[in-house]
């Protein structure tokens, strides 16, 4: 592991070990422990990220019962050889369309209520391509979180931006835009047309 990135796992380690001890514990003293142990990571995050406080402190810190990982998932559409991004109004660069999954939906249903919030699109889900461990592709991010890809077919719609996308387009394999590396990267990408090319490929998992 670089040494650089050391901090960023110890603080996740914390903030897990906090968390499920805060779930867990009947001890007022050791429930205090790990809340200033879970203070002590986020203070760590604000130290050496640019993430914003308010920001950081719900993702990273927000949440209570067993630590487990976000799943983030992310919808696979392509039209005459070319796949559907969504340009982020965030940063400013584009990415597959997605997002957290949300409570009392399944996989399908998020990922075809994510590509319309964000294209305009009507699709149908079709099957899992991906299981991605961020940990292990994306740049760091103070959470750790799952990536589902889903292979999806365009049932109806039109491309229209969203609340948080200022852009719809189609790309190539090989005229890619300038990708939220955070949400997908460019080897990700590139994997995705892969397995489309190869639909008698079982999902790849990390």
């Amino acid at each position: 592991m670089d040494a650089p990135l050391k901090w960023l796992n110890w603080a996740k380690q914390m903030q897990g070990i906090a968390q499920t001890g805060l779930a867990y514990t009947k001890d007022v003293y050791d429930k205090e422990r790990y809340e200033q142990l879970r203070a002590l990571s986020l203070e760590i995050m604000e130290q050496y990220t640019d993430v914003e406080s308010g920001k950081l402190a719900s993702l990273f810190a927000g949440e209570y019962g067993y630590a487990t990982p976000k799943v983030d998932i992310r919808g696979v559409v392509v039209k005459d050889g070319r796949m559907l991004m969504v340009r982020e109004k965030e940063e400013g660069e584009w990415s597959l369309p997605g997002g957290w999954a949300d409570l009392l939906l399944s996989p399908s249903e998020i990922v075809v209520k994510e590509v319309r919030e964000e294209s305009g699109y009507e699709v149908k889900a079709l099957r899992l391509l991906a299981v991605m461990d961020n940990h292990k592709h994306n740049p760091p991010a103070p959470y750790h979180a799952y990536k589902m890809f889903v292979h999806c077919e365009i049932t109806g719609g039109t491309a229209q931006e969203g609340v948080e996308t200022s852009g719809v387009q189609f790309f190539g394999e090989y005229e890619l835009p300038q990708l939220s590396r955070n949400r997908n990267t460019e080897e990700q990408v590139r994997l995705m047309f892969e397995l489309l090319r190869s639909p008698e490929q079982i999902p790849v998992m990390d």
